[in-house]
This record gives structure tokens, sequence and C-alpha cells, in this order.
């Protein structure tokens, strides 16, 4: 006689919380309701949402209305962190100049995720962005409200390696000199294109040269796709946080800045760029597993973004 009923109802406005829902318990002695709050229904954003319990008991059920109520609170609560909660951040752009208004619609189109204002949650990573190697560079701070921006995050389960990578060769100059290059280039963009460029925010890898040239290695057959995820990981350079809309750039509010001096920070960029390359070339490139995937594999395989091996 018991029962649970979990009803879908619609879908909000906002991309991080898919659905609202009503629950119910029933059954003899009582009924039970959570349901979020109507700010929800005119399409708010989960993490917005309020819980409100609407309760029908008689007699010894009132304390199991009140466990079932708390339970369905911090379940909410948990798909509310799982999907990063409210997303008010704190991020930085490495310049070698203050800048309080950002310009939307400016920049080199050549950048891993075209035209947009690259970012960084690292502030250290923002100095080393910002200085060159005769000149102070600054570290501007800003804060932006995330909340009802589609964001996509290129680290989610969602997406694969070939994923950012796909962006990255729709962007930056890639030379396929080789026919095996050419084909790998023309069977990524046809089947692990993303439409990133409807999202407000993009977040994923940072391909400096060291690192695009990593990237290359793999589409001329010479590195494996392990040795490749590995590879991106190497020198700790980090993510980005990429502004695209003008939505995205609206919400940005300028906080502040810190100057990075050119013998502190530069020093260290040319470091990690060095560590980078060295760790590349002592731990992977040369070390083949058996078994390893290489692009020979995801062609001739014609491999799809939903295959288990990519993840």
């Amino acid at each position: 006689r018991d029962f649970w009923c979990l009803k879908k109802l619609r879908k909000t406005s906002c991309k991080d919380s898919d659905f609202y829902y009503i629950m119910k318990k029933s059954c003899n002695e009582f009924k039970l309701e959570v349901e979020i709050s109507a700010d929800l229904k005119k399409g708010g954003c989960l993490s917005n949402a309020s819980y409100i319990p609407i309760a029908k008991a008689r007699g010894f059920a009132t304390h199991w209305i009140k466990f079932f109520y708390l339970l369905f609170l911090y379940a909410f609560r948990s798909i509310i962190r799982s999907r990063g909660g409210k997303m008010k951040k704190t991020v930085y752009h490495g310049s070698d100049h203050i800048i309080e208004r950002p310009k939307y619609g400016y920049g080199k189109i050549y950048n891993d995720y075209g035209v947009g204002f690259y970012c960084t949650e690292n502030q250290n990573m923002a100095k080393e962005w910002g200085v060159s190697a005769d000149k102070n560079g600054y570290a501007n701070r800003y804060e932006i409200e995330c909340d009802g921006l589609k964001v996509l995050n290129l680290n989610m389960r969602d997406y694969t390696m070939l994923h950012w990578l796909t962006i990255l060769l729709e962007n930056r100059e890639f030379d396929a000199s080789t026919p095996l290059a050419a084909e790998a280039k023309e069977y990524l963009l046809q089947n692990f294109h993303l439409d990133y460029e409807k999202a407000d925010i993009i977040i994923g890898y940072r391909a400096d040269d060291s690192y695009f040239s990593f990237a290359a290695d793999f589409i001329n057959g010479a590195i494996s796709y392990r040795q490749l995820s590995n590879a991106m990981r190497l020198g700790k350079l980090g993510q980005q946080f990429v502004l695209k809309s003008r939505r995205a750039f609206e919400r940005l509010e300028f906080t502040g800045y810190e100057i990075a001096s050119v013998q502190e920070w530069y020093k260290r960029k040319a470091s990690r760029d060095h560590m980078a390359r060295r760790q590349y070339f002592d731990l992977e490139r040369n070390r083949r597993q058996r078994g390893d995937l290489y692009i020979t594999t995801i062609l001739d395989e014609e491999m799809k973004p939903d295959d288990p091996r990519l993840r």
C-alpha cells in the first residue's frame, strides 16, 4: 500500500537543473508532498529553489512526515552540490595591463576556444600568463554569477579528450601535412563536434605551444590516447575559464588586481613549460603500453563519443 511517486513536470530555463519534481509518499495513515517553490516554476534555477512541505497527517504519522521531509531536503541539496550550487566564481585574467571593463567580441580568433575573454580560477596561473620576459604583468580579479548561464565544462563525464581536441582543431592553426593527420582531423570534426559557440562560458584545458604539440603528436599517430590524456596534465598548466557570450560579459564585475613581477613570475612560467616538455619526452612519448589506443584504431573502428574506451 506504500508507494513512491516521482513525477517529471517540465524543463526549467536553467541548463544546470534539468527538471523540478513533486515527490509524494502516500499510505493509509498520511500523505506527504514536498514541492519546489513557485520561483522555480517561473524559470528559476534549482540552486535558487526553496522547499515547501505540504503535509496532511493523522496520529502517529507526524514524525514520519518530518523524517521524509528532511530526506527530500537532503536529496535536493545533494543534487545542488553536485551541479555546482550557487556558481558565484572568482576568476583572474593575466595581462600586461589592468582591464576593468573587458569588451565583448574582442580577441584573437585563433585562441583555443575562439574569440572570448580567457580567465582562470588560479590567481598564480594568471600571474604567469600576464608576465612577459621584460615586463611586469597583472592578475586582474573578477567575480561572476554563473547561475542561469550555459556552462560547457569539458571536464564533465559527458565529454572526452577528443571533444576538447576537436574544438582546438576548429580554432587553432593546425598543419595537417600527412594523410593520417588530414583524415583524423576530418573524422573528429564530423563525429566529435560540439556546438560550443552557444555556451556562455567554457571550462577546459589550456593548450599553449607545448600542449598543442602534444595534441599534434596524437593526430599524427605518434602517441596514444592514454599518453595524450596524461600529457595534458604535465606541468599542471591548469584550466581556462572562458567567457563567450554577451550575457557572460554583463555578469562580470571587476574587483581589483595584483601585480606580477617579471623577476618572479616569468621564471616560474618558463620553468613550468620546461618541466612539461621534459616530463613528456621522459615519461610519456616513448612509453607505449600493450593495448594503447591510437588514432588509427579510432579511425578504423569508427569510434564514437559513447565508446567506453574513450572515458
